[in-house]
């Protein structure tokens, strides 16, 4: 008898340690969720602007990591710069070309774990059309239970050459290099 409960709470314990790192599914928060970027304007100043309501899903886990991933999209005919005209643009041909290239995805392909809370995150960066290898250290900077359910939420920032992407227009007083900037909340499905 013993025995049958000794293995039944060996059981019981690694079916709770397998529970509690088990990797959780969460949904982008559009509302709460944030994609800005910078660049260079003639060498003196920098304009930013965001793509609003971005979407996509995590797997989160926090026992393990390498486990892992971050699916993000964004629509490119979200594009703000608080300029109308700016706004259209950036969505024209010369940048983005949102009609024919409606969809900026992101897709990991490996998560490190740093120190802290700190995550390199590795993966395919897809910009009107063209698809390149980029990395992001991620923080991981909560995870809360509440009334409004699970939430977690990373923040962190990369920065590209927009020429490897196919956006080349205003070489001399654009910037190349563009910095991205990730806000995420998501909640838990």
């Amino acid at each position: 008898m013993r025995r049958v409960t000794y293995f039944a709470a060996a059981f019981a314990a690694m079916y709770l340690v397998s529970l509690a790192g088990a990797a959780e599914q969460f949904k982008l928060d559009p509302v709460h969720s944030s994609l800005l970027f910078r660049v260079k304007h003639l060498g003196v100043s920098y304009t930013w602007g965001s793509i609003n309501q971005p979407e996509g899903t995590i797997v989160w886990d926090s026992a393990d990591p390498t486990r892992s991933s971050f699916h993000v999209t964004a629509n490119a005919a979200n594009i703000d710069t608080a300029n109308a005209k700016r706004d259209q643009h950036l969505k024209s041909p010369d940048f983005f070309d949102a009609k024919q290239f409606p969809t900026l995805s992101f897709k990991s392909t490996s998560v490190k774990a740093l120190e802290g809370n700190k995550y390199e995150v590795s993966g395919e960066l897809t910009i009107r059309g063209q698809t390149r290898p980029v990395s992001v250290v991620l923080e991981h900077v909560g995870t809360v239970t509440n009334e409004r359910g699970t939430k977690t939420g990373f923040d962190g920032s990369f920065t590209i050459n927009r020429h490897d992407f196919g956006v080349s227009y205003g070489a001399g007083s654009i910037g190349d290099e563009v910095t991205i900037i990730v806000a995420i909340e998501a909640d838990k499905v």
